[in-house]
């Protein structure tokens, strides 16, 4: 069975987990109205020259969700299907990761619709350039911080940066994070988010009694998140069975040697033509046989359509937003738990929040550091929210969002309203 491609709106899943959280919380409807509403949206069109010298027009956008608890942080995102309601919906989604991770941020994101592997190396970094300057009246070290998500990568940081500074007079690295180390860039940033989500899949295991030397793995979205998170996964013992990239899937049962793996996709380009897994589709990776899955692609792949199917007993969200409200109902009634997205992917935003701060003092620490803070950090959040969705008997979502909701409550007690 195949799934059928289902359009639904970002921004109607990310405000339908954060009514169900604050029905827990019995705040003042002019105060959820107020966190629910973001601070501002910008739209571009811009033009890029192209090679042949052509002039082709593109559309952009940047969003600030909240301002509350800091300079606000989040990615930009390169894709053909990028809509204003989808940044929407991820910019809510990092007011409330940063907040539950304890980070002085607010919400934001970007993105471009454009399928980067279409443009060449200078069209992209024209594109670049340009979009940058047009959200330049929103980005600063001091006031919106981007950082790389779906089609964009370490170079596109370094773009941005340098056309920021170029602006300015003056080299400031702290306006993105994300970048190569050689202009400011930390260790273990790329590795961040997958890291992360092993960090918080090993020790939900643990919580579940699962052993990772008996726990089956699937990872959906080979990706830059999925790739590491599978590599740290196999690493603890994990026996991962089964991955999928744009092109398609493979599987293993008796497990697929993911270093190996690796090297192939950089090869190849692609997992699917690994010559030690049988070829699957991306549907058969979601709902293949085993214990954890990792959805670590784009959002709503895990519809009211697929989640029927799926065999994992623990999903680990990797991307943002990966399962429908329809979806993740019907998985929560067969008692499947989440380690939901604002929690599971942090790990990013969190290595990205240690960037800002060593490009602000201009002194670096360590990987070793780097990751033993990031150990920290997201167990520390994981114990909470596993600790409160026991306590109040909920969701480990909305577990997770009741705690971050009330961290940005506690910051706008404290401000005030102005003036």
């Amino acid at each position: 069975m195949t799934a059928m491609k289902r359009r639904y709106s970002a921004s109607d899943v990310a405000n339908a987990q954060f009514d169900k959280a604050v029905r827990f919380m019995h705040l003042p409807d002019d105060l959820v109205e107020y966190l629910r509403t973001p601070k501002r949206e910008l739209t571009v069109n811009f033009p890029v020259l192209m090679d042949d010298g052509r002039m082709r027009m593109f559309t952009g956008y940047r969003i600030h969700h909240s301002t509350v608890k800091g300079p606000t942080k989040g990615g930009i995102r390169y894709h053909p299907d990028v809509t204003i309601d989808e940044v929407r919906a991820l910019a809510m989604w990092m007011t409330w990761k940063c907040a539950l991770m304890n980070i002085p941020y607010g919400g934001a994101k970007g993105g471009v619709q454009v399928d980067p592997k279409e443009l060449s190396r200078n069209e992209l970094r024209r594109l670049t350039r340009r979009y940058a300057t047009e959200i330049s009246i929103l980005i600063s070290p001091e006031g919106d911080v981007p950082a790389p998500d779906v089609g964009t990568n370490p170079q596109i940081m370094a773009w941005i940066m340098d056309t920021y500074s170029m602006h300015r007079g003056y080299s400031a690295p702290a306006v993105v994070t994300g970048k190569p180390i050689s202009v400011g860039g930390s260790q273990g940033r790329i590795e961040a988010t997958g890291t992360g989500v092993m960090f918080t899949t090993i020790e939900a295991m643990r919580h579940l009694g699962m052993e990772p030397g008996d726990t089956r793995v699937a990872v959906q979205g080979f990706g830059n998140v999925g790739s590491v998170a599978a590599l740290r996964l196999w690493e603890q013992g994990c026996r991962v069975v089964a991955v999928s990239d744009v092109n398609g899937g493979i599987r293993n049962p008796r497990g697929l040697n993911v270093r190996d793996l690796m090297r192939h996709q950089a090869k190849s380009g692609t997992v699917v033509d690994y010559p030690d897994g049988e070829r699957i589709s991306n549907y058969e990776v979601l709902t293949a046989d085993c214990d954890v899955l990792v959805p670590a692609a784009l959002e709503g792949v895990i519809d009211e359509i697929v989640a029927p199917e799926v065999k994992a007993r623990l999903i680990a969200e990797g991307a943002n937003g990966p399962c429908t409200t329809e979806g993740e109902a019907i998985l929560l009634e067969r008692g499947v738990v989440f380690i939901p997205d604002i929690l599971c992917n942090a790990g990013g935003v969190t290595v990205s929040y240690f960037e800002w701060v060593q490009d602000l003092q201009a002194f670096f620490w360590t990987e070793d550091e780097i990751v033993e803070r990031l150990r920290r950090i997201m167990l520390e959040n994981f114990h909470a929210v596993w600790d409160a969705a026991l306590e109040k008997k909920i969701d480990m979502r909305t577990a997770a969002y009741t705690l971050a909701i009330g961290r940005v409550v506690d910051a706008v007690e404290a401000r005030g309203i102005y003036p």
